[in-house]
């Protein structure tokens, strides 16, 4: 990690913030589930994409490297 600084991230499982140790020293990876979307657009479908976009600016001053993969999905059913 950057300039030996401890960051903490909340752990809900544990309830408590814990400090984040990547498993690969210097490199995270992300991959995300995003928006599969049935109908039209709204404000929700952006709260997960910004969450996570926090997250990794927020480990990006952590970690040398970060490899971040989102999936988005379209869902068309015809019946």
């Amino acid at each position: 990690m950057a300039n030996n600084e401890e960051h903490k991230l909340y752990y809900s499982m544990t309830q408590q913030k814990e400090v984040f140790k990547p498993q690969i020293p210097g490199k995270v990876s992300m991959y995300v589930c995003g928006v599969t979307s049935y109908d039209f657009s709204h404000l929700g479908h952006a709260r997960a994409t910004v969450a996570f976009d926090i997250l990794l600016s927020h480990l990006g001053h952590a970690c040398a490297a970060i490899s971040f993969d989102v999936l988005f999905r379209s869902y068309i059913c015809k019946l």
